[in-house]
């Protein structure tokens, strides 16, 4: 193993921190991956509040090299509508007006900065939102004018807090996802130009985001060697004889045996991981390899046992030298 292995605690939200802790250590993992907002209070400028935390952990001999705000992130640059009231903390939401959703999302994932900063860890991984998914289709037609429109009022929202991040020393890990300004390849080279290459802003890696939609995600790693800032284990499983239902889902719940894909517990789907390790492996990195479980259809103590017991097996050092290395001789034959 090269790599920590890492349990994300949002899909745990209705456990105390400690309790993650305790069954995390259980399980067999290195570290956790803190998920915002039920495991952390950023708004909590205390020093004694984050040291709590690092204590915490150290009990369970668990490290710490990331914290996610997806739910948050996800109103910066959404349009904001009913949906975003059921997943935002009510402080957030507010009135729901959505312009001072947006503003108060931003400032939040700006705290989220300093939290991290105080917990010692470089990197948030979270979402963005995205003012122009509901354009994905192209009907009616969508002039270009409005796709580029979206793309700057992304860079416009989001990069006086990619700029707060990088005066704290920490990265902002957007993971590409639909639903997000960036959601595969081409969109995700897009967004990266979109805010000038902003040193503090990169992707955390989900193998499962872009399996299902039919985007080579393995091409993905090779296509952004230096803005893989983190890394997602989660498998998924698509239909290659889909009946009914085709890519997004018409309209039925995560899990429901229609669907045209649902995600799997690491090593039950069709991602392959083998060929996803071998290119981490080829881009140096040597980042946490986090678990975000979500099997609808299996137990999660045992799917979060497994995938751990999974992942560290597969994982595997990269070689120092090219197997045939060992056959040259010197210059004098020897």
């Amino acid at each position: 193993m090269s790599r920590l292995v890492t349990l994300y605690s949002l899909q745990w939200g209705d456990l105390s921190l400690e309790d993650v802790c305790k069954k995390a250590k259980e399980f067999g993992y290195d570290g956790i991956e803190i998920g915002l907002p039920d495991h952390l209070d950023v708004r909590n400028q205390n020093p004694d509040y984050y040291q709590s935390i690092k204590d915490q952990l150290a009990k369970y001999g668990l490290r710490l090299r990331t914290i996610s705000s997806h739910l948050v992130g996800q109103a910066v640059c959404d349009r904001i509508d009913e949906r975003h009231k059921g997943i935002l903390p009510d402080y957030i939401w507010g009135d729901g007006k959505p312009e001072g959703v947006r503003l108060r999302a931003a400032e939040e994932l700006i705290l989220t900065a300093k939290a991290a900063k105080s917990l010692g860890v470089d990197t948030v991984v979270g979402f963005t939102g995205s003012p122009i998914w509901h354009l994905l289709y192209a009907f009616p037609p969508v002039p270009e004018s409005m796709i580029e429109d979206g793309y700057k009022e992304f860079a416009r929202r989001f990069g006086p807090v990619l700029d707060e991040f990088e005066k704290l020393g920490v990265r902002f890990a957007l993971e590409v996802h639909p639903t997000e300004i960036a959601f595969d390849t081409f969109s995700a080279r897009r967004a990266l130009e979109a805010v000038n290459h902003h040193p503090a802003f990169g992707f955390n890696y989900d193998p499962s985001h872009l399996g299902y939609q039919g985007v080579d995600y393995v091409n993905f790693i090779y296509e952004f060697p230096d803005r893989i800032f983190r890394v997602h284990m989660k498998d998924v499983y698509w239909s290659d004889t889909p009946k009914q239902v085709g890519v997004f889902g018409g309209h039925l719940p995560f899990g429901d045996p229609r669907r045209f894909w649902n995600f799997r517990s690491v090593g039950r789907g069709k991602i392959n991981f083998e060929e996803i390790i071998r290119a981490l492996n080829a881009i140096n990195y040597t980042g946490p390899l986090s678990i975000e479980w979500e099997d609808s259809a299996m137990d999660r103590e045992q799917g979060a046992r497994e995938s751990c017991e999974y992942t560290k097996r597969m994982d595997f050092l990269p070689s120092a030298h090219a197997f045939d290395a060992f056959f040259a001789k010197d210059a004098d034959g020897s």
